[in-house]
């Protein structure tokens, strides 16, 4: 599964084909013996939902995956357009005469009015994500 990354997980709820799973994300710290004498340790719990035709039981541990292309491209959405658009609306500016605290801004203006589209237009970006998920046999 090199194209893939999964994560452990349990069924909280299996109903019309979509299947409700419990992943708990850990940091690396938190795999960590010391952990629980450390304040940096950090795991997180989320919810995601698999569209699946197979048969799940709340409870049961489950490994859901998706494609290693999809989380590059939820990386560039998230962070490298917003720090071009940045650079780009304050630099163009800068260039254009424009004092600093203005272009600065601006390109703030640029990343708030660019995560507002990303809110928009999240379902139809969803859309193009889809999980697998495989029961996990001892």
């Amino acid at each position: 599964m090199d194209g893939e990354v999964s994560h452990k997980g349990k069924v909280i709820s299996a109903e019309g084909g979509t299947v409700k799973v419990e992943i708990i994300s850990q940091s690396a710290c938190s795999a960590c013996h010391a952990a629980g004498l450390c304040s940096a340790s950090d795991s997180k719990k989320k919810e995601v939902f698999v569209q699946s035709s197979a048969a799940f039981a709340p409870g049961e541990e489950v490994n859901v995956m998706l494609r290693r292309s999809m989380g590059m491209r939820a990386v560039v959405l998230a962070y490298a357009v917003p720090l071009f658009v940045v650079l780009g609306i304050t630099v163009a500016l800068c260039y254009c005469g424009v004092s600093e605290l203005v272009a600065g801004l601006a390109g703030i203006a640029a990343i708030a009015l660019w995560y507002l589209l990303v809110y928009l237009l999240r379902d139809k970006i969803a859309g193009g994500y889809a999980f697998t998920i495989e029961k996990i046999i001892n």
